[in-house]
């Protein structure tokens, strides 16, 4: 016996005792100790890895019990592609666990509560209730439309999640983790409420530019306090702020044994052995933990009126959405077990339920600090993620998805269309890995993947073979032509190799060794050319084993896209007439037994005309949801009669002739593209160059409209920095002196002005 078989007979024997020891605690080290011995110098024989990835299968995976949750999304309006991404992302996971025997509870649910929320619904004239109820009804259209399976749908504004958020309030009370005290903060005393920073604006403490948001500045991208804002006004309302005191209640994240706590939890690995965070998450949480672990204290209450969950004993106060709304993964699961009879408190608490959440990148911080911590210090049956995976956003041909600008792409104008919800899901996939990165919809690269992968590489394999061994062989396989390929037996080494890949998420990887496979299938008929076969009746025994092979080879190619493909892999069971497709049953060849049906058309070619469609009912429909509200502000903004504004007091003329006025020509003007209100001007003041100014006015005048007017420049005012220049200059105006003015007009001078020219 050679040194190197016995030394793969020695590595089976450890894999095999590992194997038999393992539990799920252990499973990483198995799949581990498979990939080591997978990659070795010594190449492990196709029948040998087959054996070991079957073994891991039966011993190991299938104990799998998995809590799987998306990001609840918010319920005031519809889903768009980045939702439809990630739940596409989480429902392929899930397939393949249960392909793999895994048992997995896939909820989601609606995250219901909040101010903004509450004042949508006052505006349509319902109860939140019902406002939430709407949105919700629409939902299964989405879901169901791309084949995305979650077991249990709830929402947040729910008994189930009332009494959980009520409960694990009062675990960290009694850990000495909550605490109250008097805070000042804006209230608008026409809609007599507390506003929070998103409805409040005023000028930027830090550059000057006005109406910027309660928490940070769109221009110069400072972050501040809402009381530090210049004129701070309502965004509800519009009427002048007044600060006001109350208690709030707080989680103290800064608590040293929280920090502590956060510190292990963020770096350390779950039972399984793996990191709970991709590397990406772990960087950004160290910076947030920082070297002292100057956490804030984080505010988990809010002020009547507000829809939400009451906090217990405390008349008038509720739990900030974020405090309840990750809380609403756990209610939805208690609502699922409840309406199938399983143990809710036991499922959590035993040490083998995997908790994992899917999320997008914006929200890692509330799911990585408050969220562990929350679970943490509650207590049993409450147990903390083992793993939280973040992705990046959907961008669409290179740009950030925005509806106002035309860039947003609408999933029920797509399957409205009639465009096949596979296609999107098979695209989707083979954008995603385990990184947190964008992943962007390319109008000619869907066309064209979804063209050549599927259509031109997959579906096409069985629609060269189906028909001769249905008329001439009675859809019967040959046996022993399978058993005897070298095709079949490559394609079936790569499954351990492809399920791995599901497992990492790396769906890129799996599919593209998918489609090397379906290459070399289809170099396989080419060369065999069963056209040419068939005309040949003393050559029947070598085309039945072409036909048999090669359909062979598509159930094996339609069992590792299932997890992607579910209605086509379904489609495929039955014309196959092979049984349910699993990871166990990459054995379970075609049968002659059992004959195939007839084939039937599986899918179409992407046609260009919808995908353009596609873009521009999209934009239309963007623009009429959003027409409404511009409506609604127009009219209030021409119901308003303009009020007199008190004269300033009195300057003298010296004061007067400090300001250097002078008429200025507008060269050219061009929006921002980082900010919603400011405009970027060049303007001739007749000197040798042109000044670069910008002026809040975005709302008020379209770029291409002003370019060759002329205006009023205030020459000498000192220059301040923004968007990365200069602004060099103010432009004069007039308005109606409201802090949201309902209309704002530029000084224009007779014609014959010149640039240059003084204002005395």
């Amino acid at each position: 016996m050679t040194p190197e078989r016995t030394s793969l007979i020695f590595s089976c024997i450890v894999f095999s005792l590992l194997l038999d020891s393992a539990g799920v605690g252990a499973r990483f080290q198995v799949v581990l100790g498979y990939q080591i011995l997978r990659n070795s110098c010594l190449r492990v024989p196709d029948p040998l890895k087959l054996f070991l990835f079957k073994s891991i299968l039966e011993k190991v995976m299938t104990n799998r019990t998995i809590f799987l949750t998306t990001a609840l999304p918010y319920a005031n309006g519809n889903f768009h592609f980045g939702h439809i991404m990630e739940y596409i992302q989480a429902d392929i996971w899930v397939r393949h666990q249960r392909m793999c025997g895994s048992t997995v509870h896939f909820v989601g649910a609606d995250d219901a509560h909040g101010a903004p929320i509450m004042i949508s619904a006052q505006k349509k004239g319902v109860t939140p209730q019902e406002y939430v109820a709407e949105i919700s009804a629409g939902r299964a259209k989405y879901l169901n439309g791309f084949f995305i399976r979650f077991d249990h749908w709830h929402s947040t504004d729910s008994k189930e999640n009332t009494e959980l958020a009520q409960d694990i309030y009062k675990r960290l009370k009694k850990a000495g983790l909550i605490y109250s005290k008097e805070i000042e903060q804006y209230y608008d005393p026409v809609r007599q409420m507390f506003l929070a920073d998103r409805f409040i604006k005023g000028t930027c403490p830090k550059c000057g530019a006005p109406d910027q948001y309660g928490d940070s500045c769109e221009v110069c991208a400072s972050v501040y306090r809402p009381t530090d804002l210049i004129n701070p006004y309502s965004a509800l309302s519009g009427s002048k702020l007044e600060l006001r005191k109350s208690k709030h209640f707080f989680f103290k994240l800064s608590d040293p044994n929280c920090v502590e706590f956060l510190r292990q939890w963020t770096r350390g690995n779950a039972p399984d052995g793996t990191p709970r965070l991709q590397s990406q998450i772990v960087a950004k949480t160290a910076e947030w933990l920082g070297k002292d672990g100057d956490l804030s204290d984080w505010d988990i209450s809010r002020d009547a009126p507000y829809f939400g969950i009451e906090i217990p004993d405390e008349p008038g106060k509720f739990f900030y959405v974020w405090l309840d709304a990750p809380i609403g993964y756990l209610a939805s699961l208690k609502a699922y077990c409840e309406s199938k009879g399983i143990n809710f408190e036991a499922l959590l608490e035993t040490s083998t339920t995997e908790q994992i959440h899917i999320i997008g990148k914006d929200i890692a911080y509330f799911h990585t600090l408050f969220w562990p911590a929350m679970l943490h210090f509650s207590g049993k049956p409450f147990r903390v993620p083992d793993h939280v995976w973040a992705h990046g956003f959907v961008t669409v041909d290179g740009q950030k998805m925005s509806k106002s600008r035309g860039t947003g792409l609408d999933p029920l104008v797509y399957l409205e269309l009639g465009m096949d919800p596979e296609w999107l899901r098979y695209y989707f996939a083979y954008k995603l890995n385990s990184k947190v990165e964008d992943v962007d919809f390319s109008s000619a690269d869907f066309i064209s993947r979804t063209n050549s992968d599927l259509v031109g590489k997959y579906v096409n394999i069985a629609s060269r073979s189906a028909g001769f061994l249905v008329k001439r062989f009675e859809g019967r396989v040959s046996d022993p032509a399978i058993a005897e390929s070298s095709l079949i037996a490559e394609i079936k080494a790569a499954a351990p190799d492809i399920s791995a890949s599901f497992e990492g998420r790396e769906y890129g990887k799996a599919l593209r060794a998918v489609m090397e496979l379906a290459n070399k299938v289809n170099e396989y008929v080419d060369q065999k050319q069963p056209w040419e076969l068939a005309k040949q009746p003393e050559r029947a025994t070598e085309l039945h084993a072409v036909c048999s092979v090669t359909l062979e080879a598509f159930r094996l190619l339609t069992l590792f896209l299932k997890p992607v493909l579910p209605r086509t892999a379904e489609n495929v069971e039955t014309f196959l007439n092979c049984g349910e497709l699993t990871w166990n049953s990459v054995d379970n060849a075609l049968s002659s037994d059992k004959p195939i049906n007839p084939f039937k058309h599986l899918m179409k070619r992407v046609d260009e005309k919808q995908v353009q469609q596609l873009f521009e009912l999209s934009s239309k429909a963007a623009k009429a949801a959003a027409e409404p509200a511009k409506e609604e502000k127009k009219a209030e903004a021409e119901s308003e009669e303009f009020v007199f504004e008190p004269l300033a007091p009195n300057i003298t003329f010296d004061d007067f002739a400090k300001v250097d006025l002078r008429i200025g020509k507008i060269l050219d003007c061009k929006k921002v593209e980082k900010s919603r209100k400011l405009l970027q001007l060049t303007i001739d003041i007749g000197e040798k160059e042109p000044r670069n100014i910008f002026s809040g006015i975005a709302a008020y005048y379209k770029p291409e409209d002003l370019i060759g007017k002329l205006t009023v420049v205030v020459a000498n005012l000192e220059p301040r920095k923004m968007m990365g220049s200069f602004s060099q200059g103010m432009l004069l105006s007039a308005s109606d002196g409201a802090d949201t003015p309902s209309g704002l007009y530029l000084l224009e001078p007779f014609p014959g002005a010149k640039p240059g020219m003084r204002l005395h």
